[in-house]
């Protein structure tokens, strides 16, 4: 006794499988690091520390033993007349200087915040004005943009002194199941240049990478897959393939039904 299935009844099931099959993820999209072997360990010999630009703004505190002394160099912005406002800040110029009490103009241009301190600490000690001084430094507007197939895009402050590209991308929810992990974009300003650089993140070898660790303003851009630009744009090849696929298995399973 042979089973025949309708033609009609066929044809759907023909569609309804190429519809899955042309929608489904392979693992080697989505996962990252495929080629980290187990138990390989790599040691991290970075030493990144991002350098001061043009725009960045800063905090700076001064202190020894005697505050008396430090008070020039630590103006508040007063804050209703009360006397308990916050520190000013430093705005880096187009020069790449800051203007600081008593100091004058200061270059911090392409100076790490460690090399900022030393420089602090050398005019204080060559104009004899402090002795032994404690430099604290924070960069006030640390942010990054992400942008592209994540969860959550935008801009997000970051609180420390370097951020890696993970640790950023976790910041806006991951990248979503359509963004491209092996094609994302780092664009980074320094005092007008730009640079486009491009990581994959399902190779271990993107902790190798110069934008592994972002500096701030950088934007991180995360390219969809063609799946998604697919389902945007109304791609008509994706009908034309699903068309194809479906003849081809209606064909298949209606002459495999009558034999």
């Amino acid at each position: 006794m042979k089973f025949l299935l309708p033609k009609s009844r066929a044809f759907c099931i023909c569609i309804l499988l190429s519809i899955v099959l042309s929608s489904c993820y392979t693992k080697k999209d989505i996962v990252y690091f495929q080629n980290a072997k187990n138990f390989e360990t790599i040691v991290d010999t970075d030493s990144f520390k991002a350098k001061l630009k043009i725009g960045d703004i800063l905090q700076i505190y001064v202190s020894t033993i005697n505050p008396e002394v430090t008070r020039p160099y630590n103006l508040v912005a007063e804050s209703g007349g009360q006397g308990n406002g916050q520190l000013i800040d430093y705005l880096i110029d187009a020069e790449g200087n800051i203007d600081y009490p008593v100091l004058g103009k200061i270059k911090l241009l392409g100076l790490t915040i460690d090399e900022a301190k030393n420089l602090f600490k050398t005019k204080f000690s060559e104009g004899q004005l402090l002795k032994d001084p404690v430099i604290l430094i924070r960069l006030q507007n640390f942010r990054v943009t992400i942008n592209g197939a994540v969860n959550r895009p935008g801009v997000y402050n970051v609180s420390g002194e370097r951020v890696s590209i993970l640790e950023a991308l976790g910041l806006a929810g991951d990248l979503s199941i359509k963004g491209r992990r092996d094609n994302v974009l780092v664009i980074r300003d320094f005092n007008g240049t730009k640079t486009y650089t491009r990581v994959d993140l399902t190779n271990k070898e993107v902790f190798n990478s110069p934008v592994f660790y972002l500096t701030q303003n950088d934007i991180v851009y995360v390219e969809p897959n063609n799946s998604s630009i697919s389902n945007a744009s109304g791609d008509s090849r994706v009908g034309t393939i699903i068309s194809i696929t479906s003849f081809i298995l209606t064909t298949s399973l209606i002459f495999l039904t009558r034999n």
